[in-house]
């Protein structure tokens, strides 16, 4: 698939733009996969620039709390990130849409979704452009590993990234297997998807090419995410299995509250505490000590939270 050139150079005010029409396309058809419930929306501003939109779905049909954010902000760096980005400059600016949905059903697997876009005017005095580039990722995290569903999930991403550059899926596999990883449990996150951060027009792709590539991953969500909500929502499911759902939740509180660069940049540079925390799960369980039954559906999923499996 050949990409078409943009006609004008690519700006911060385009790619925002895009984004808002992207968190619209997916809220709508959340809406209409759940059935029943709404999206709230909350307009803000963020104190030192910018702001965004904030929607939150909460106890539908299948999704028991989800968030559909876009944000578009700038301002100074604090010293901590500046140190972090190496960088001297102080101003900055951001935007992106930042996804996670917690269904009601434990067969039917959280997921999450984000793509962005970072700019800082240079600082050099010979006038080179600003520094800037893409990131993004969509991983699954099921409370129970279905080999179909995650082959299907990993074939969806290969199929989006194959478009743009034969090289990003196992690039960016690696990577979400390398960053969705739970250092103190020894387990991933789920069974990890695609990430990429910092991807600029040197990696061997032209600044549009990588734009389109990520509005491309925003757009894939809803095909893939309603096919494995309509393969799970209608299936039987007992106690213990909702109790698992909870726990497993817990691991995904874990991860985001203490590696999730998001929330850290977010939490650093005064974001607003609602949007950057709702990626939470509305009820999640810690047990002592949990082992599961040998030979159980609970053991596999447990088994197969290893990096390096190879779904397609």
């Amino acid at each position: 698939m050949m990409i078409e050139p943009i006609d004008k150079p690519l700006t911060k005010e385009q790619v925002a733009a895009e984004y808002q029409q992207i968190q619209d396309e997916i809220c709508a058809a959340l809406e209409q996969a759940d059935g029943k419930a709404k999206f709230e929306e909350e307009k803000w501003e963020r104190e030192g620039g910018g702001g965004g939109r904030t929607r939150i779905i909460q106890n539908g049909n299948i999704i028991e709390k989800g968030g559909v954010n876009f944000s578009a902000v700038y301002g100074e760096l604090p010293q901590s990130i500046k140190k972090a980005l190496n960088v001297e400059n102080d101003d900055f600016f951001a935007t992106g849409v930042s996804i996670v949905i917690h269904p009601n059903h434990p067969m039917v697997p959280i997921i999450h979704m984000n793509i962005r876009y970072f700019e800082m005017p240079s600082t050099a005095i010979d006038g080179s452009q600003p520094i800037r580039w893409f990131g993004g990722g969509i991983d699954l995290t099921p409370h129970y590993i279905i080999d179909d569903d995650a082959r299907f999930f990993h074939q969806q991403l290969k199929d989006v990234c194959d478009k743009f550059n034969h090289d990003f899926y196992h690039r960016f596999k690696q990577w979400a297997d390398d960053y969705f990883y739970i250092k103190h449990r020894d387990e991933t996150r789920g069974i990890g998807g695609i990430f990429y951060d910092r991807l600029t027009a040197n990696s061997g792709v032209n600044w549009d090419t990588i734009f389109e590539f990520s509005k491309a991953l925003g757009r894939s969500f809803i095909p893939t995410y309603t096919e494995l909500i309509s393969r799970n929502r209608d299936k039987p499911f007992t106690e213990e299995q909702q109790q698992w759902q909870y726990q497993r939740r817990s691991r995904y509180v874990e991860f985001n509250l203490v590696y999730d660069a998001g929330t850290k940049f977010g939490l650093e540079t005064n974001g607003r505490i609602e949007s950057i925390l709702m990626s939470l799960p509305p009820t999640a369980k810690w047990l002592y000590n949990f082992q599961p039954q040998p030979g159980s559906e609970e053991e596999k999923t447990l088994s197969l939270l290893k990096k390096g499996i190879n779904w397609v």
